[in-house]
């Protein structure tokens, strides 16, 4: 017999109260990895003003006019990235003045002579530097992005070349700009050492040598790090991105943005996307976006 009086099923389920939502706490919570690149890092090494104006502002501030000497080195860059991917039987000399003039970049320079002369430069510089290379050969990556997490990073980079030599990797990053590069270059470079961090483990590889080639000189400064010395340089970038998160928070607590990212005034000024909009750059001599490749054809030494 059922009981009238008694609330039936849907009647009991309209009367349970639901329950309040967890209220879950941040305390002890992993803080958000620090997303990077190596320019992103060394933009705030070099200046933190740049890093502000180049991550943090938006708009960002306008920059100045495009650079020759990054023009000239991102057409031999793209060059040498499509004479590997040329079938080994087409890796000859006779195919670098097609493969640099298809992807050829020309902002920057102070008239079409001198884009001449730079391109011809350029050839020159290629064709001396695959004569040393085995077309045979393939690399493990070319223009190949590497990554890896730590405690802090989250680490992206982009090697120009991935060699394998026995047993290990070895990573080629090749230089167009200043003067006969030095084994002291090589070891101090944090971003080379980086690129040996990520892909060790993206390839599960041992990878330790880090080479920069000068196509300029025909010059190649090698140095082989050591676990320390690799941990060493992971240390300092999370040091890095530590920095920058407290900059941030800084200017978001209400910091005055310039004294949170102050300048650090240097000759790289004189080179910077954003000289005509930082005060402290303004000051330092003026280069023209030409200046650096013109002293690369007239034999001294260039900005990048």
């Amino acid at each position: 017999m059922v009981d009238a009086t008694r609330p039936g099923p849907r009647a009991i389920r309209a009367t349970v109260k639901p329950r309040e939502p967890e209220q879950l706490g941040f305390e002890g919570m992993p803080e958000r990895l620090f997303v990077c690149t190596p320019s992103k890092l060394s933009a705030f090494e070099d200046c933190p003003r740049r890093y502000r104006f180049s991550y943090v502002d938006r708009p960002m501030p306008q920059k100045g006019l495009p650079w020759a000497h990054n023009s000239l080195g991102a057409s031999v860059h793209t060059a040498l990235k499509n004479w590997y991917g040329l079938v080994p039987e087409r890796r000859r000399p006779s195919a670098l003045p097609t493969l640099l003039g298809s992807t050829w970049v020309s902002e920057g320079y102070r008239d079409d002579a001198q884009e001449r002369a730079a391109r011809v430069k350029a050839l020159g510089w290629l064709e001396s530097y695959v004569a040393t290379l085995d077309p045979a050969v393939e690399p493990t990556g070319v223009e190949r992005v590497v990554a890896a997490k730590t405690g802090v990073l989250a680490f992206s980079g982009r090697a120009d070349r991935i060699d394998r030599r026995g047993d290990e990797l070895v990573i080629v990053d090749y230089k167009t700009g200043r003067s006969e590069l030095t084994q002291d270059d090589a070891r101090g470079s944090s971003a080379l050492a980086l690129y040996a961090y990520a892909a060790a483990r993206v390839f599960r590889r041992a990878c330790r040598t880090v080479e920069l080639h000068h196509l300029p000189t025909g010059t190649v400064a090698v140095h082989e790090h050591s676990d320390a010395s690799i941990e060493r340089a992971v240390s300092r970038a999370e040091a890095v991105a530590r920095d920058i998160r407290q900059a941030e928070r800084a200017v978001a607590d209400g910091a005055a943005p310039d004294d949170a990212f102050p300048t650090t005034p240097s000759s790289l000024c004189s080179y910077c996307d954003f000289r005509r909009v930082c005060p402290a750059g303004a000051v330092a001599p003026l280069r023209q976006p030409w200046s650096a490749v013109e002293a690369t054809l007239a034999g001294g030494s260039t900005a990048s």
